[in-house]
């Protein structure tokens, strides 16, 4: 598998902490860890943003996605909040991860701690083509439950 470049630069209040990183040989995310100063409590229904003390330059048709992490959903009822989060290529700021906790108890989110998955992924932009009508399909307009789900 081909390797993209992307330079990240790591902030210095996340100097000792380790880069993102693949957990296993064909993931999809790297894991984002928190690179906050001190343990952050999320109550039931309580959200915050968690510093990642990371920023990245990604290529011009690329994207990266802020995506949950399974074992802290099931665990405890931890998301992203906005999952998933986009961050543009042109964005040069710090990633922030917006995390929510649906969950019956609180849950302490703590330095180096992994919250988060990154995926990097092209994308298309599109050329609106204004029409008076659309093509024809089985489906129509049917939506939210109309194919059985």
């Amino acid at each position: 598998m081909e390797l993209l470049d992307v330079a990240v630069t790591r902030l210095p209040h996340a100097g000792d902490l380790p880069l993102p990183a693949y957990a296993s040989n064909q993931a999809a995310g790297l894991d984002l860890v928190a690179a906050i100063p001190e343990t952050l409590v999320l109550p039931p229904g309580g959200r915050g943003l968690v510093a990642t003390g990371l920023s990245i330059a990604l290529p011009e048709g690329y994207e990266a996605q802020v995506r949950p992490r399974s074992g802290l959903a099931l665990r405890h009822g931890v998301t992203v909040l906005n999952a998933p989060g986009t961050i543009d290529a042109d964005y040069r700021g710090e990633i922030g991860v917006i995390l929510i906790n649906h969950g019956t108890d609180p849950v302490a989110i703590e330095r180096g701690m992994r919250i988060a998955q990154l995926v990097v992924a092209p994308y298309v932009r599109v050329a609106w083509c204004e029409t008076d009508s659309l093509d024809a399909t089985a489906r129509g307009a049917g939506g939210f439950g109309s194919t059985g789900g």
